[in-house]
């Protein structure tokens, strides 16, 4: 391995944030001063294709994948060591011969509503305008309030909050983890709870991504990965992948720990209209990845013999 650790990052304040979080975890990890984490790491800033196109959704362009690509495309060419990613942008899969070797502690999971006066979904008058890009949150906000009007939006969290301060919008959701880890969290109106809204799979989680065969790397992180986190996410990934859940399908997934090593899963999946939702749960003793896998896979069979072969072909 050459002297320096090479970590690719998206180039927003917020990635910036999580790449920072993850060489400060490596550095407690193996014992690293501040200044020998400096020395030992050196973060590439990789503009991706989701970050260059904003005018679009995503599934108008490729889907979520778009924001791993260029990444990707760094580690097999040997121009980065690992890179940084917030799991909910990843599709289910990842491309053969990668992997996730470290997960960094989870930050709380849940969605936001941001709004110039609303305090909540309900005080939102007739009609308002939400602007979000996510076709999870479109869905459900149209399952709760199909009254809303829902215009695209798109760019980093301060981009959005500024359109809302502007006033293009009445309101936006955003993921409650991005806005701490920003020190926004202010901005939050109102924190929905799971029941209000399901996060998307694995939001509020960062994963670092290797070659699957670079065994150096994979040994170098494996000290700063964080079980507690590691195993939910590995399972709410695993029920993404067994529906191949895309950009155009409302998906949403949570594995939260219980008492012990039981996780308790629930998992959803909407029509873009929000009119049709067919929900899933599980509570399972939880202690390897494989049973992680195996009970998220589980989950989405059942889900997706409720929706029908049908439904996930949008």
């Amino acid at each position: 391995m050459q002297t320096r650790l090479r970590i690719g990052t998206r180039g927003s304040a917020l990635a910036l944030a999580q790449t920072n979080m993850f060489v400060a975890a490596l550095a407690r990890a193996h014992g690293w001063s501040a200044q020998e984490a400096a020395s030992r790491t050196e973060i590439v800033t990789i503009k991706t294709t989701g970050d260059r196109v904003q005018d679009r959704p995503l599934y108008d362009i490729g889907g979520k994948g778009l924001f791993a690509k260029e990444l990707e495309e760094a580690l097999l060419e040997g121009r980065i060591d690992a890179a940084v990613h917030s799991l909910k942008d990843l599709p289910g899969l990842l491309p053969e011969g990668f992997k996730i070797a470290c997960h960094l502690p989870r930050e709380d999971a849940r969605d936001v509503l941001v709004a110039k006066s609303a305090k909540s979904l309900h005080d939102l008058p007739n009609a308002a305008v939400v602007g979000t890009s996510s076709v999870r949150r479109r869905a459900m906000l149209l399952h709760a309030r199909p009254d809303l009007t829902l215009t695209i939006f798109r760019g980093n969290v301060d981009t959005r909050l500024r359109k809302i301060a502007s006033g293009e919008a009445d309101a936006t959701i955003l993921a409650l983890a991005g806005l701490k880890r920003l020190g926004l969290e202010a901005h939050a109106a109102h924190v929905f709870s799971h029941a209000e809204m399901l996060p998307a799979v694995a939001q509020g989680a960062i994963g670092i991504e290797v070659l699957a065969a670079n065994a150096k790397i994979i040994d170098l992180l494996a000290p700063a990965n964080d079980n507690t986190a590691d195993l939910p996410v590995t399972l709410e990934r695993a029920f993404l992948a067994r529906l191949d859940g895309s950009c155009r399908t409302p998906i949403a997934g949570l594995a939260t720990w219980r008492e012990g090593s039981t996780l308790a899963f629930a998992g959803c999946a909407l029509s873009p209209d929000g009119r049709t939702r067919f929900d899933v749960t599980r509570t399972a003793t939880i202690s390897t990845a494989e049973e992680a896998t195996r009970c998220g896979d589980d989950a989405g069979r059942e889900l997706a013999a409720q929706a029908g072969r049908d439904f996930f072909q949008v």
